[in-house]
């Protein structure tokens, strides 16, 4: 009986020394209300984070994507997510079931801050119906367009939006119907955004956008009673200034070997130019769709070339976002470096009104430019996404199947 009463001493001593189990650091996993603040305007969005210690992941959400990053951890409490392929990180620290840091970016940084994931409260009853294709007129855009599409899809008090404009979309905007409007907003790493959009008494949408700028929207089947322009057809923003003239590029690749348009690999091939930036949303939303049609037509004769313009703080780090972004969308396709954004019109001189990323420039056999297509719609548009895809495809198609005699006729 001494023996057992001395062993159990033991044992509580020893437990009395030990890490209790409530000690353990609380776990970032699990969804996030979260946002980031620009330019003193708060952009909330959802957020998701997996794992703990050395290996976690988060992931934005840009509809029904998942945006991912490319490593992370968590570490006495502060959270650390890198997002290569956008040159970006999370840095938070989590104090009482808070989140709160810091959203870095080359160019600075955005405040950001989450809390725990809370179902909505209830909607209310009666919610007016805006789900559809609206134009927005009176635009004020720095490439010449006068209008833009708004696409809306909606489930009871619920919605999801896009801005579609001739470079491309918003990403998705999600919301719900309180007090009089609809309040959406997106932010999955790039593209913040946030509108108000409030239905009027004569079937219009008012717009508030960023809280600042307002337009106004009608139905599309309504846009031309109501005088409101069409948006810029995409396939005729930009041109070729001479088209008897064959397109010609020459700029180095990540390797620092220069690749050339006279280069034998592009002779006798269709070639599609995509004027990229890694640091252009919409040029990450092209990216996948165009390592996707190399894979299925380069045995076909299709060659595709990026011309990827970055900035002077990348090419010193050695374009670390650029080689993210390849890595990420597959692009197995060449990607030459052509410059900083505010070269274009100087390294692309042969087209007329190139101010768009991205822009695919389609080359035939030939070597002459066929046809140039500003932006790139993606998922967030619908029925656009995948009107700008067939389209792309049916053009490479197209110029695969014309030989160098039917372009002579």
């Amino acid at each position: 009986m001494k023996r057992l009463v001395r062993y159990l001493s033991i044992a509580i001593a020893a437990l009395s020394f030990a890490p209790l189990a409530s000690a353990q650091p609380p776990s970032p996993a699990g969804l996030w209300d979260a946002a980031v603040v620009v330019g003193g305007l708060e952009i909330p969005f959802r957020f998701e984070i997996a794992g703990t210690g050395s290996s976690v992941s988060g992931w934005f959400f840009n509809g029904d994507e998942k945006v991912a990053s490319t490593g992370g951890q968590f570490e006495n409490g502060t959270l650390s997510l890198r997002f290569d392929h956008y040159g970006t990180a999370v840095e938070a620290a989590l104090v009482n079931g808070r989140l709160t840091g810091s959203y870095n970016r080359a160019s600075g940084y955005y405040p950001f801050y989450a809390k725990r994931f809370a179902p909505s409260p209830a909607f209310p009853n009666e919610v007016p119906a805006i789900d559809g294709v609206w134009q927005i007129g009176g635009v004020k855009s720095n490439k010449g367009e006068a209008a833009w599409r708004l696409i809306v899809r909606q489930s009871g008090a619920e919605v999801t939006a896009a801005i579609l404009r001739v470079d491309g979309d918003t990403g998705a905007l999600a919301g719900t119907y309180r007090d009089g409007k609809f309040v959406v907003s997106h932010f999955s790493g790039a593209r913040p955004l946030v509108l108000e959009l409030t239905p009027t008494k004569d079937g219009g949408l008012e717009i508030l956008r960023n809280r600042q700028e307002r337009l106004v929207a009608v139905r599309e089947k309504d846009a031309r009673l109501k005088d409101v322009p069409e948006p810029t057809d995409p396939s005729r923003h930009s041109s070729v200034k001479n088209p008897t003239e064959p397109f010609t590029f020459s700029f180095p690749d990540l390797n620092g070997k220069t690749l050339s348009s006279a280069d034998e690999r592009f002779r006798g091939r269709v070639v599609i130019v995509s004027i990229s930036g890694s640091w252009c949303p919409n040029c990450h939303d092209e990216a996948p769709f165009l390592a996707e049609l190399y894979r299925k037509y380069q045995s076909k004769g299709l060659e595709i070339v990026a011309l990827s313009f970055e900035e002077d703080a990348q090419r010193a780090k050695g374009y670390p976002r650029l080689r993210a972004f390849n890595q990420r969308y597959g692009v197995t396709y060449p990607v030459v470096l052509a410059g900083d954004q505010a070269d274009l019109e100087e390294k692309v001189p042969q087209i007329h009104n190139l101010n768009s990323f991205p822009t695919t420039i389609f080359l035939g056999r030939d070597g002459l430019v066929r046809g140039v297509h500003a932006g790139f719609a993606g998922a967030a548009s619908g029925a656009f996404h995948d009107s700008a895809k067939e389209e792309i495809t049916a053009t490479v198609e197209r110029l695969l199947a014309e030989t160098s005699s039917s372009r002579a006729k």
